[in-house]
Parts: structure tokens; sequence; C-alpha cells
């Protein structure tokens, strides 16, 4: 079936060195020989596939641009159709002109997705590899970023239809049996079930366990930095950034509205809230910037409270620590380039949560405070070579559901259920696996899912 000719930018909406145009599509070589020109008249569409050319973009006889154009025959592409991509200059003005030139000669401009879309489509990649690519694009620290490639070389997809082969082995096996009971002996097939499906269990739930860092990785960490004022929240949250991102004074109470960043901190995101600092005070700004500060305390998968420990600890101090109870908290004991009051121990003491030195301002105790907050999120040691870990919710709810349904077939084994009563929830297993890989789909999960990706993806 025909389809149409799509193309979009294929780079970031801002001035750079260069930017890319995408063209896929069956006609997509007949619309850049209408515009391509270059010295030796070369045809783009009699070139070799996967070769790069110089030349310049035409609209009639006016020049748009001068570009190279790398060009790749289907099947060999992303999308699995003809591409072509026109590399030309990046300033905004002239990449969006070479866009309207390409429209204007016969393509569409493609939808969000639509080039990943028709990559799955054409059999190019599966579902959980196309979500890959999303998650890729938006990674934003270093964990996500390898588990993206992971996942973009197929290893979930792997170990998906790893499991699905077992499962489908074993409902031909009963079809046939109940089929042709006189050849097939089914005597002692129940037993033998009920070890295949334990094993998948176990694949399965180590899959659905690897989910809780799975969604550390991709989401982040919700993170408050507490303290009084002039404990040097904000100078941590600069060291943290790497820039002067927060203004820190030595006017107590600068600080007055939650200013939120994120920051990759030994290669996980934590999504930092920097609050003002919390103290009794009849200013009426402040008052609020403290009390959202407890709020958001409240809601927060973790807490760094900043002790300034060059001063005594007072009734401030002890309404912070009440904020902690029942929370993942760390006690970052600042200053310790100042001669300390304050010892680790007795904040340890005070607040039941671990304590470590720092100096913000000298930059010191950073590297301890990442592999610290590493050890008490993380699930054990990640090794991205062989680990397989869930980041996708719709894949969790889908192993969940797999899983439901093994338990089922286990269940109706020990009530000694008729055999085709397995048969059927093993088919709605194999059903919720093929889900996540796309070999089980409906069009309206593939249309929501590629409308989520950037434009010219």
């Amino acid at each position: 079936m025909k389809q149409d000719t799509i193309a979009a930018i294929a780079t970031g909406m801002t001035n750079s060195g260069i930017g890319i145009v995408r063209i896929s599509g069956e006609e997509a070589f007949s619309i850049i020989d209408k515009i391509y020109k270059s010295k030796g008249n070369k045809i783009l569409s009699k070139e070799s596939s996967h070769t790069i050319h110089y030349g310049h973009i035409y609209d009639g006889d006016e020049m748009v641009d001068e570009v190279m154009v790398s060009v790749m025959k289907a099947p060999r592409t992303y999308t699995g159709e003809d591409t072509v991509e026109i590399n030309c200059h990046g300033g905004l003005f002239i990449v969006q002109k070479v866009l309207e030139t390409v429209l204007k000669y016969g393509a569409r401009m493609a939808e969000p997705g639509e080039f990943s879309k028709r990559g799955f489509l054409n059999g190019k990649m599966d579902l959980s590899k196309a979500e890959a690519v999303m998650d890729l694009i938006h990674s934003k620290s270093e964990y996500a970023y390898k588990n993206s490639l992971n996942q973009l070389k197929g290893n979930l997809m792997d170990k998906i239809k790893s499991c699905r082969e077992k499962v489908i082995y074993e409902i031909a096996f009963i079809e046939s049996a109940l089929d042709d009971p006189e050849h097939i002996d089914i005597i002692g097939y129940s037993e033998k079930l009920q070890v295949t499906v334990k094993e998948l269990q176990e694949e399965i739930s180590k899959m659905i366990a690897s989910s809780e860092n799975g969604k550390i990785i991709k989401e982040g960490i919700k993170t408050v930095i507490l303290g009084k004022p002039n404990a040097g929240k904000s100078s941590l949250l600069n060291v943290l950034l790497g820039e002067e991102r927060a203004i820190v004074t030595d006017i107590e109470g600068t600080t007055r509205d939650v200013l939120e960043e994120s920051v990759n901190l030994g290669g996980i995101k934590l999504v930092i809230m920097d609050t003002a600092g919390i103290r009794s005070t009849k200013d009426v700004v402040e008052k609020i910037g403290v009390e959202k500060a407890k709020d958001y305390a409240k809601e927060a998968d973790f807490i760094m409270y900043v002790v300034d420990s060059s001063r005594p600890l007072d009734e401030n101090d002890a309404e912070i620590c009440d904020l902690l109870r029942d929370k993942k908290s760390l006690v970052l004991l600042n200053k310790m380039d100042l001669t300390s009051v304050i010892s680790e121990a007795e904040m340890q003491q005070k607040t039941g949560s671990e304590v470590i030195s720092i100096s913000a301002k000298e930059n010191l105790g950073i590297d301890k405070l990442a592999q610290k907050v590493k050890k008490m999120f993380l699930q054990g040691e990640i090794n991205f070579n062989e680990d397989i870990m869930i980041t996708n919710l719709r894949h969790k709810n889908l192993l969940q559901e797999a899983l439901e349904s093994l338990k089922m077939v286990e269940q109706s084994i020990a009530n000694e259920m008729p055999e085709d009563f397995y048969s059927i929830d093993l088919m709605s297993a194999y059903t919720s696996l093929g889900y996540i890989i796309g070999e089980e789909v409906e069009d309206d999960l593939v249309e929501e899912i590629f409308s989520k990706f950037c434009m010219g993806k």
C-alpha cells in the first residue's frame, strides 16, 4: 500500500552549525531529484545507497542553500523506506526554508514520531525499542542513558521473546494433545508444566522488581533541601548544578520561594527543590516560603537536611528533625572548613539519619554524598551489560498481568483442572507479553505511543 512521503526537521529548533531535514517514503528520491543540483549534474536517485553528496537545494531557479545530502535506500534505513537527509546550514530560517521547499515539491509534513512509527510498522524495530528511542532522547542521567541504550540494543525484546517462546510451546503441546490423545501422552504433564510456569514467574518477577530502580533512573528522586537560613542550602544547590543558579548572600531569608532544578548526581537524576530557610518569622512573604518548604518536605522522596556546623542547634532545628520522621533523609553537616560546634554523632542521635560532613563553599564531601544517595536508593549493583531495567510503566503493568495469568495456571494445576484450562491462562500471559514488544498490539495504542515522540523522530 502506497504511503505519503513525509518530511520534517530532524535537529533541534535552534540556531546551530548544521540543520537536518529528513525525507522518507516512496517519493523521497523523486523529490530530491527535483530540488538538488550539483556541478556534475548528479541524479541522486541513481547514486549508490548510503552515500553523501555535495550540492545546492533550488526552488526553481532560486538557490535555497548549499548542502550535503545523504542517500539511503530501502530497506536498510531507520524507517525501512527510501530516505534522504539534507544537511544544510543550521540557522532556523534556512532550515525552515529547505523544509518548505521539500514540502512544496511533494512531501507531507510528518507528525510527531511518524518516522519511528514507520520503522515499527515496517519491522525495523519492536515497540520496546521504539519507546527506548524516546527515552534515550529524554535521558537526563548516565544510568537513564545506559538503560535506554540497552533497550535499544534489544535486551528487553530478547527476554520477552524468550518468555513467549516457552509459553507458546506449552500451549501448542496442550492443543496437540487434546486434538490427538491417541498419539500424545499427557500423563505427568501437569508436573512438568508447573516447573516451567515457576521458572517463568521468577523471570517476570525479577523484571517487575527492577522497576523500582527503573522508576528512579527514569523519573529521578523528588528531593527537598531543608535547613535554617544561611545553613548553605543554596550554596549546595549551586555546587550540585555546577553554576550560580541560586542567590547566595550573608543575609538570612534570601531564599523565599521554592527553586526547582534537575541535578545529575553520580549518574542518578535528582529533582531538587531548594526551599526557604525554616525559622520563626513575622515577615509575611518569608512565612509563606517556610510553609511551602514544610509542604514540599511532606511530599518528598528524599530530604537533604543542611546544618551549619559552626552554629549551635536551636528550636528551628528541632522542628526540621520532626519533618524527617519516616522519611529517607541524609544530614549534611555543612561548613566543615570552619570550626565545628556540632558533631556527626550528635546529629545522628537527634535525627536517626546518616550524617556526612561537607563544605558547599569549598566543594568538599560531594563525592561521598553521591555514593550515599546511590546506596540509599538503588537496589544492588547495576550491570548494564546484563541487567534488564523496567523504566516504562506500561511494560510493568503488562508484566504484572502476565504474572497473574501464570499464577492462575499454577492454581489450575493445584486444583487438578482439565488441561484446556491451562491453555486459556497461558494464552492470556502470551498476549500480555506480546503487547510489550508490539507483536500483539492495537492501532490506538500505536497512535498513543508515537504521538509522544518529538517532531522529526
